[in-house]
């Protein structure tokens, strides 16, 4: 008789992801997505080689046919109890309307669709970014539409249409905006089956995108900017583990529709520092 565990679907199969589920996936199966099967496949072998019992999967986080494939299949192994995004595309990779569409509707997507099944008493967590505070405020309607407009209606909004974004940060960071809204809206939901939500706003952590993105073009914006933070420097991926470790495990068990910025300090710099644009 096969047994059931509890299991962890990660979409995303990057370091950050993977920090977090080594953390919290002993005991547990974890099911492995990335849109590149082989990036799942990559770090199934390596948690695999540690000792854990791990799926690899192919996931399109911007399609809904797709996410419920994925959904469908873990749930044949077990109830769903856990669910972490650290799926997207970033200002250099993608243009406005595919920032948009996996960014910001595919996690406002996964967010509802896994709310569906989390298991009572579930956890969630989706990695946003800093971006999302680095842009001025916008007015609560806006915070409002952004948070509770239905998943599929989302891209329709007037401020969301690609003539009304400016460049790709700027659709980047509205998708980071959204991301900490529908977390909030989404909590609600979520605590109608016993269950938690929460987002998590990273700065610059180590990892191979962020190491192309340091030695590339860019490179002197991002040196600048985490020399010029209160940290002095970038983050590594088991530093954002150790803030999803306390909103996944039952220690956090009173912390949900929060959006937690771990970022050194720098959008304090860009704000009240020597980050601030006009010192710049």
């Amino acid at each position: 008789m096969k047994e059931n565990k509890d299991i962890i679907v990660l979409t995303g199969a990057g370091q950050l992801g993977m920090a977090i589920v080594r953390r919290m996936g002993y005991g547990n199966k974890i099911f492995i997505a990335d849109w590149k099967l082989e990036n799942a496949q990559a770090i199934a072998k390596t948690l695999t080689e540690a000792g854990f019992d791990v799926v690899p999967a192919e996931v399109d986080i911007s399609s809904k046919k797709s996410v419920l494939k994925l959904i469908a299949a873990a749930q044949e192994e077990g109830e769903i109890s856990m669910f972490i995004n650290a799926a997207g595309v970033s200002p250099s990779q993608a243009s406005i309307e595919h920032i948009l569409k996996v960014d910001l509707y595919g996690t406002s997507m996964l967010l509802e669709e896994f709310g569906k099944v989390i298991k009572t008493g579930g956890t969630g967590v989706v990695i946003s970014s800093q971006s999302g505070y680095r842009m001025p405020a916008l007015t609560a309607d806006e915070d409002r539409l952004l948070a509770t407009t239905p998943v599929e209606d989302l891209l329709q909004l007037d401020m969301l249409k690609p003539e009304n974004i400016k460049d790709t940060l700027h659709a980047y960071q509205m998708a980071k905006r959204a991301n900490g809204k529908r977390v909030m809206a989404e909590a609600v939901k979520w605590a109608e089956r016993g269950a938690r939500v929460n987002a998590i706003s990273p700065g610059i952590i180590i990892t191979p995108l962020a190491l192309d993105e340091i030695n590339g073009p860019r490179g002197d914006f991002y040196k600048n900017m985490f020399a010029k933070s209160p940290a002095g420097r970038p983050g590594i991926a088991d530093e954002v583990a150790n803030v999803a470790e306390l909103l996944l495990s039952k220690a956090g068990a009173f912390i949900t529709g929060s959006d937690f910025l771990i970022d050194g300090g720098a959008t304090a710099s860009y704000f009240y520092g020597p980050l601030q644009p006009e010192k710049n």
